[in-house]
């Protein structure tokens, strides 16, 4: 996918310098990739069931543990905090360079602490529980979850590639982004229920959500780490300093409990509870179906 959106901008956007020619050329990456990923998926996977059903269902497995970054998200994480916390600022600096776009050669350990708590709680939606949203609601089509499934994760490779609004994407990325917010709306106000429910305290919870998280520019990110913040009682936002300009981000949540290693990894076990809950409800359901039918 990456490759593709690369060599597409690379072909096309040297070519277009007028604002609406831009947005029609992000259009078209769109639709491109997504129709090229779901109708690729949809081809091979039929294929190899027509000829070899076995490595058919292997392939189907691969393709859609790929689209779920759960494990990536705490290795991400484990990166980080472990120079961290044997006292190596320099390389927890470092490390964090390669997950987050603020600017990281001056952050204080409680800023890096905060930075890693924003990325994992952030990223839980669209690279963990956004997919599974999809590919459960696939499992119960012709199709499959697989096609759905990669088809979210092209929306969101889109959004993390192009969906900016600086130049040279403000406008090649305009539609990626707005589609991907609208694709992640309803998984992420799912999962900010699932996180309050799995606190034991969902109306405290989602009461500091409505309050924090409808300052967040985003419509999606602003919810998902208000949501853990507010399940484990610590405060994201504030200050981030990005190609050397400071720029200010709403608080979330109440500044009750210092963000640390063990916070991050009960917001992880948050999220590894809420993805086995809705597989497990998925494969109920399914079965329920099954018996109904």
């Amino acid at each position: 996918m990456g490759g593709y959106i690369q060599r597409y901008q690379q072909l096309l956007l040297p070519r277009i310098s007028s604002a609406w020619g831009q947005r029609c050329l992000g259009v078209g990456l769109m639709l491109s990739l997504v129709a090229l990923v779901v109708l690729g998926s949809c081809g091979l996977l039929l294929w190899l069931d027509q000829r070899l059903p076995l490595l058919s269902q292997l392939t189907a497995v691969v393709l859609l543990a790929s689209c779920l970054a759960g494990r990536s998200l705490r290795l991400a994480a484990e990166a980080v905090l472990g120079p961290l916390e044997r006292g190596e600022l320099g390389a927890a600096r470092d490390r964090l360079s390669r997950y987050v776009g603020r600017d990281t050669a001056q952050l204080s350990p409680a800023e890096i602490y905060r930075a890693v708590f924003e990325t994992v709680t952030e990223n839980a939606v669209d690279g963990v529980l956004a997919p599974l949203f999809y590919a459960i609601l696939g499992s119960f089509t012709p199709w499959g979850p697989v096609p759905w499934a990669l088809g979210y994760k092209a929306l969101s490779t889109l959004d993390s590639m192009v969906g900016y609004r600086q130049m040279p994407y403000t406008h090649l990325g305009w539609c990626s982004a707005r589609t991907e917010d609208f694709a992640t709306w309803l998984p992420c106000r799912l999962a900010v229920l699932w996180v309050a429910l799995a606190s034991g305290q969902p109306g405290r919870v989602l009461r500091l959500c409505w309050r924090d998280a409808r300052q967040d520019p985003s419509p999606n990110a602003g919810w998902s780490e208000c949501a853990y913040a507010a399940a484990l009682g610590v405060q994201v936002g504030g200050a981030n300093v990005y190609g050397g300009v400071v720029r200010q981000k709403p608080l979330l949540g109440d500044d009750v409990q210092p963000v640390t290693a063990e916070r991050i990894g009960r917001a992880l076990q948050l999220t590894r509870w809420c993805f086995l809950s809705w597989l497990g409800g998925a494969i109920a359901l399914q079965a329920f179906v099954g018996i109904a039918l």
